[in-house]
């Protein structure tokens, strides 16, 4: 199913590098994002494979985007301008947006287990069917109880269930949080997993999430903090890459990171 787009998007490995630079929907000018066409560059130069972004940075900042699979956000929420966001609050954009500015795919969240859960998972199975009868790939991002969860809808078997769920209503492939055993998720999901984010704290606990994940089944990574707020997001991005794409040791991406 729309290979040409998913081409774009994912390597010839069948893995995937993507950068979130979305963030803007939620926290505004957020630290290193203040400059969206310098922070798009400095990624870019990394080599990811695909950036996911909004309407607005995809339509303003296209040359800096060439060269790159693009993922639209097409669903929003609370700005954190006030009360933190709770998830995802509807649709924004549809498929006609994301074809306007050149998208490979459009991403929807779904909060399953969520008060959000029926809202938020008609959202998805609506945008599929959408995106589906114009060829265009729709990524799923499967949040169990939501993004403030508790811990009990923070493992394996929730993280399992929210993926496979994702896959049954026919996303093209699934973004869903980390979690221990992972390859409980990637067994049973039968759409590619990429996970969502990578472990916080250091660049060093990112790394090894990814790779961990990757070693269980897992598709590769969407991240974008974790990127754009290290101290060389080029250098950041190019050790994500070699983990996920060249097989690299934690240890060597550090390096890689470090150099």
């Amino acid at each position: 199913m729309a290979s040409r787009h998913l081409d774009r998007i994912f390597g010839a490995d069948g893995r995937a590098v993507i950068i979130a630079l979305d963030h803007g929907l939620i926290d505004g000018p957020c630290s290193g994002f203040e400059r969206p066409g310098d922070t798009i560059a400095a990624v870019v130069a990394g080599g990811p494979d695909a950036i996911l972004t909004s309407y607005g940075i995809a339509a303003r900042f296209a040359a800096e985007l060439e060269g790159v699979g693009l993922i639209l956000r097409s669903d929003g929420s609370e700005s954190n301008l006030g009360t933190p966001s709770s998830g995802s609050v509807g649709q924004f954009f549809g498929v006609e947006d994301a074809l306007r500015v050149g998208a490979d795919a459009l991403a929807v969240t779904a909060l399953p287990g969520s008060p959000a859960e029926a809202a938020t998972l008609r959202t998805l199975a609506r945008t599929i069917g959408e995106a589906h009868r114009s060829d265009l790939p729709v990524m799923a991002e499967m949040v169990p109880g939501g993004f403030d969860s508790p811990p009990e809808l923070r493992g394996p078997d929730a993280v399992a269930f929210a993926a496979r769920l994702g896959a049954e209503l026919g996303a093209d492939f699934i973004k869903a949080p980390y979690c221990e055993d992972f390859v409980r998720v990637t067994s049973s999901t039968f759409a590619p997993v990429v996970i969502l984010g990578g472990s916080k704290g250091s660049e060093a606990a990112a790394l090894a999430s990814i790779s961990d994940a990757v070693d269980a089944g897992g598709a590769g990574v969407a991240m974008g903090r974790n990127v754009f707020q290290s101290e060389n997001p080029t250098a950041m991005t190019r050790a994500v890459a070699a983990v996920v794409h060249d097989g690299a040791s934690v240890e060597d991406a550090l390096t890689i990171l470090g150099g």
